[in-house]
């Protein structure tokens, strides 16, 4: 452990944080927790008498900046009377803007970036001797992990976090993370299982492996699936989930560890609405950018039946959390399957009918051997899935038939006011929650090939 970090004398010395953002922020702040108590400070859940006040911000949150200039008002207000705390902004936003905020804000006495937060410690040291205006934005992501792995989590929540990668390599152009957190970096298998077995030790019953693209983990040719292979090994670990994942590193390997891992309790995937125009078909109130589809939910048989509500509801306070844009979502059962939708009945989402009394859904042939193709898969490359549009395209015959009905069902996000207009302007009515013993809900309709000419 580095000799500049003292252990503070005064064990009296408390401190209040507040942490905004995703999921690894409240594993930094936790980890940020475990550094001041190894050093002496005392954790505070109210703003009277502190003696330092740490604001762990996320810089891809909407108005992130305006968020932070209105509690440093909320502590001034507080401590207008009193002695001022040692006020400093650790995360994303002190990364990304840490400069601005020094010079515009008097009250700020340091700026701490998500890869520095291992040397808290010595920055309230510095601050305590007078030192102005502290920034510490470097990039030392090995370093941090190194000192943390020399200090033991206090404590654990029975669902616990764990971060084992951080940074990216996409380069996005809406995303900020490879400029706040880095390119990409994975901790060793030997340290997160010996983090993890602590965490386990202290309570924790489930682990969410984090990171800001969590597949992407690969230290010195390990990958997530070996990480998650050795983590399933401890003992009174129950479940392992992780997010964020990048379906361009969802490997074979990754697959595989689904079918054999007996903690993993599967997969849910969401994406983006078929038709331009699906958050509309929901309500005016919505468009496409706040409306995702759930398109697959994947759960091991041995959970049992009430596991697939409980992880879809996981699933909502995910999106709540990290996606505050996403307002409504957008699901369908097949009939024909033998689904009625009775997971979305016991999460409470709203059934709209059956989906072909709003809209034709057509597959087609181009070729008299040909398979058929949905009309969302030949979408791309006609600009439209209307028959009559694309018979104005082709120069040869093709056939269409008209695709099953399925059961329509939708769900508001939105909290509070917001979702109770959204659902007094949804397009089409609430309708009974379907049976699969529904004769009527379950016919299906097979229709020889229509062979249409141009």
């Amino acid at each position: 452990m580095d000799q500049k970090l003292k252990k503070i004398k005064d064990s009296k010395k408390n401190f209040f944080i507040k942490t905004f953002g995703c999921q690894m922020n409240e594993y930094d702040s936790k980890r940020i927790v475990d550094i001041l108590k190894k050093f002496g400070f005392q954790e505070k859940k109210d703003l009277e008498s502190l003696d330092c006040f740490i604001l762990n911000t996320c810089h891809i949150r909407e108005k992130a900046t305006e968020k932070v200039y209105h509690d440093i008002g909320r502590i001034k207000k507080a401590f207008r009377n009193k002695q001022k705390p040692i006020v400093v902004i650790s995360g994303c936003v002190a990364q990304a803007e840490g400069e601005i905020l020094l010079r515009k804000e008097k009250y700020i006495d340091a700026v701490i970036g998500p890869q520095s937060y291992h040397q808290f410690n010595e920055t309230l040291l510095k601050a305590e001797k007078g030192v102005k205006k502290i920034n510490s934005t470097e990039f030392e992501v090995i370093e941090k992990f190194d000192q943390l792995n020399h200090i033991k989590n206090s404590e654990s929540k029975v669902s616990s976090f764990l971060t084992i990668q951080e940074g990216c390599n996409k380069f996005c152009k809406f995303c900020v993370v490879p400029y706040t957190r880095g390119t990409e970096y994975s901790r060793s298998i030997i340290e997160l299982v010996q983090e993890c077995k602590s965490l386990v030790s202290n309570g924790a019953k489930e682990i969410t492996l984090l990171g800001q693209n969590v597949n992407a983990y690969n230290f010195k040719g390990e990958r997530l699936s070996n990480l998650i292979k050795e983590i399933s090994k401890i003992k009174n670990l129950e479940r392992i989930r992780y997010t964020t994942s990048h379906p361009i590193d969802f490997t074979e390997d990754l697959i595989k560890i689904h079918n054999t891992s007996e903690k993993l309790i599967g997969v849910i995937c969401y994406g983006d609405p078929i038709g331009r125009l699906s958050g509309q078909s929901i309500s005016p109130l919505l468009d496409r950018t706040e409306v995702l589809e759930l398109v697959r939910v994947f759960i091991f048989d041995d959970y049992g039946s009430n596991i697939e509500s409980w992880f879809i509801g996981q699933s909502f306070k995910w999106l709540r959390e990290n996606a505050p844009h996403i307002k409504g979502l957008i699901s369908y059962s097949d009939p024909k399957e033998g689904h009625a939708g009775t997971i979305y009945q016991a999460t409470n989402w709203i059934y709209q009918g059956n989906s072909l009394r709003y809209n034709d859904s057509w597959s087609f042939k181009f070729s008299e051997n040909g398979e058929w193709q949905h009309g969302r898969t030949i979408f791309p490359y006609y600009g439209t899935n209307d028959p009559k549009k694309i018979q104005q395209q082709v120069s040869k015959p093709f056939w269409i038939r008209k695709e099953p009905r399925k059961h329509r069902y939708v769900y508001i996000l939105a909290k509070g006011g917001e979702r109770k207009k959204i659902i007094k302007t949804l397009k089409h009515p609430s309708e009974t929650y379907p049976k699969i013993n529904d004769t009527d809900e379950l016919e299906i309709h097979k229709l020889e090939p229509i062979e249409s000419r141009g």
